[in-house]
């Protein structure tokens, strides 16, 4: 077994033949490291002796071992004497490779409510010396935390890099850590190399939505009815579904759900017969669109399902109007003009007539549409947007009463879904435009979180790129670490407390782009976290900006009352001109004296202008 040394050319070992000895003979040696590749790596320095050579370093990584053919030549005839002996050169392990990770950084979104019971990510460092020895044993240790939180923290199993959390995630103190891993093996000495891990935080749905007990409201013949959820606003987390448990076995309800405030819409949509059955009760329960979870041990997957239950009492004597059919869908494509058809309701009354039928609009969150009283037909009002907040999956609920002449009048309604194609007519925008951070010694990555309201393939991942043309950003202020649709802002130097503007350019896959203005306000504080307010920048006229209106104002006034005195002066003195009618010239109009009336409306009509933009 050869050890790999630092120096060139050592002693291997020597050759000897017990059965006979002549001076006459020589020992050859050939094959790979000799005369094969790589050639001159072993070498007899004397023939006679049999002493073999090693000349250069040996990979063992590359070439584990070797195997030589030893002959004795006859010196004289160049014959071989004995029979081949064949040589096994074995290369020894030294501890010359530090375990290798796959790449130095690694990224993945975590929710906040992720199960502490189980590994949030496996982390693998390959070592390539000999297998089962010390020098290739890798054990995982976590050099450094940022930012380190106290009760949220991450730990690694030293053995097989699984890591795992050490509590639950808040994600309103920290939406992104940073994780330092090391690989060391047990050599001598030991190796080592270190791996970075991003970790992006999301909002997960850990709040169970609940009916806000006695909170009901009647509109238009519909009912209301009231949750709260703590989590983010407008969120999978967040949306709510609503859902008739007992009571509507008829099938005469339905449950919709509000999108812009979350509140669940209970509506009749067949007729209810009041000598069958005078009240009724519904039992409706509601949940989020996202499953609910949470990170502590023993509860994930559990929450306690919020009901409500409704009584509705049947008070009138006629049947209702009846929808053919209740409930449609109509597609067009977003961005559909004003003066759209959409489609039309159709109902009846109990006998089947429809001239006594009046049609009346009760729900249109948005205002996008108009319904003709008596033909039902559905026409749009403005341009409709698909990235509205008033759609669900890009279905817009219109909902519309059909009213009869009977005393009193019944109603019921009827709902069109209409369904929004997508077509790319929106930019990657920052989510916030002004955030107010904390300016520490220890410079905390901000995170910059863009949205697109369109629909894949016309989202992301995004490209951030600060609009620098002169080269003056960038030693205040650059861009770090790019993630699919967020990216980290990094101060370049020390910077003072005050108002920063950051033109930043944001492109969707599609490459459509806007130039967004980004303004950040450093302040000093306790602690290091950024979080966003509303900008002030755009909220009124600064104190400069009104004095040069004054002035401007004051100037260009003295200058209109010196045409105004200079154009009624020369009008005085301008000699009268008379015509004689018989000459056949009446025609004729003086110009010079038509402006005047002119002149002074326009004057007066930029006096008024100066002064409203003085105020």
């Amino acid at each position: 077994m050869i050890k790999r040394k630092k120096y060139f050319l050592c002693f291997y070992l020597q050759l000897f033949d017990n059965v006979c000895c002549n001076k006459f003979w020589k020992y050859t040696i050939n094959g790979p490291g000799v005369d094969e590749d790589p050639i001159g790596l072993f070498s007899i320095e004397d023939n006679h002796t049999g002493k073999i050579y090693v000349h250069y370093p040996i990979d063992r990584e590359k070439t584990p071992f070797f195997l030589l053919r030893v002959n004795i030549v006859d010196c004289l005839t160049q014959k071989i004497v004995e029979r081949s002996l064949f040589l096994h050169v074995e290369i020894g392990d030294i501890n010359d490779n530090p375990p290798q990770f796959a790449k130095e950084k690694f990224d993945f979104i975590l929710k906040n409510n992720y199960n502490l019971d189980h590994p949030i990510f496996q982390i693998v460092a390959v070592d390539l010396d000999k297998k089962g020895t010390p020098n290739s044993k890798v054990t995982y240790s976590l050099v450094s935390q940022v930012p380190s939180l106290k009760g949220s923290g991450f730990h690694i199993n030293d053995s097989n890099g699984e890591i795992y959390i050490s509590g639950c995630l808040n994600y309103e103190v920290a939406q992104l850590f940073k994780l330092l891993i090391r690989a060391s093996d047990h050599g001598k000495p030991p190796l080592s190399s270190t791996a970075t891990i991003n970790i992006a935080v999301e909002d997960g749905n850990n709040h169970m939505p609940v009916f806000i007990k006695g909170n009901a409201q009647i509109q238009q013949n519909v009912l209301r009815l009231f949750v709260q959820d703590h989590d983010s606003p407008f969120t999978s987390s967040w949306k709510v579904k609503y859902k008739i448990l007992h009571g509507n076995e008829g099938e005469h309800f339905n449950i919709v759900t509000d999108t812009r405030t979350n509140e669940g819409i209970l509506n009749v949509i067949k007729p209810l017969d009041c000598e069958n059955l005078m009240e009724r009760k519904l039992v409706i329960e509601v949940e989020n669109e996202e499953p609910f979870s949470t990170c502590e041990k023993g509860q994930h997957g559990n929450g306690m399902v919020s009901t409500a239950t409704v009584t509705v009492e049947v008070t009138g004597t006629n049947d209702f109007p009846q929808f053919h059919p209740p409930m449609f869908t109509v597609q067009e494509l977003d961005c559909a003009k004003p003066g759209t058809l959409l489609g039309r309701y159709n109902a009846t009354d109990q006998y089947g007539n429809t001239k006594n039928i009046r049609f009346k609009l009760v729900h249109d969150p948005a205002d996008w549409v108009t319904v003709d009283e008596f033909s039902g037909v559905v026409t749009t009002v403005k341009h409709v947007d698909r990235e509205s907040p008033h759609l669900k999956n890009s279905f817009y609920t219109i909902m519309v009463i059909a009213i009869d002449d009977c005393d009193p009048p019944q109603t019921s309604t009827g709902t069109m879904m209409l369904f929004l194609s997508d077509k790319n007519d929106n930019t990657p925008t920052p989510i916030t435009h002004s955030m107010k951070v904390c300016n520490t010694e220890e410079k905390i990555p901000i995170l910059v979180k863009a949205v697109d309201k369109d629909l894949d393939p016309f989202l992301g991942p995004f490209t951030f790129e600060l609009d620098d043309p002169c080269g003056n950003i960038k030693n205040t202020w650059k861009l770090g670490q790019k993630f699919d649709y967020y990216v980290e802002l990094l101060m370049s130097k020390s910077l003072q407390n005050g108002n920063y503007r950051l033109p930043l350019i944001i492109w969707n896959k599609q490459g459509f782009l806007k130039k967004q203005i980004l303004y950040i306000r450093l302040h000093s504080c306790s602690h290091g976290s950024a979080h966003a307010e509303p900008t002030k920048d755009s909220q009124g006229v600064g104190g400069n900006t009104v004095l040069l209106i004054c002035v401007s104002f004051i100037s260009f006034s003295g200058t209109l009352i010196f045409l105004l005195w200079y154009s009624f002066g020369f009008a005085q003195k301008r000699p009268v001109v008379s015509f004689v009618p018989e000459q056949g010239i009446q025609t004729l109009i003086k110009y010079n004296e038509e402006s005047e009336n002119f002149l002074t409306t326009v004057i007066k009509c930029i006096l008024m202008f100066l002064f409203q933009a003085s105020i």
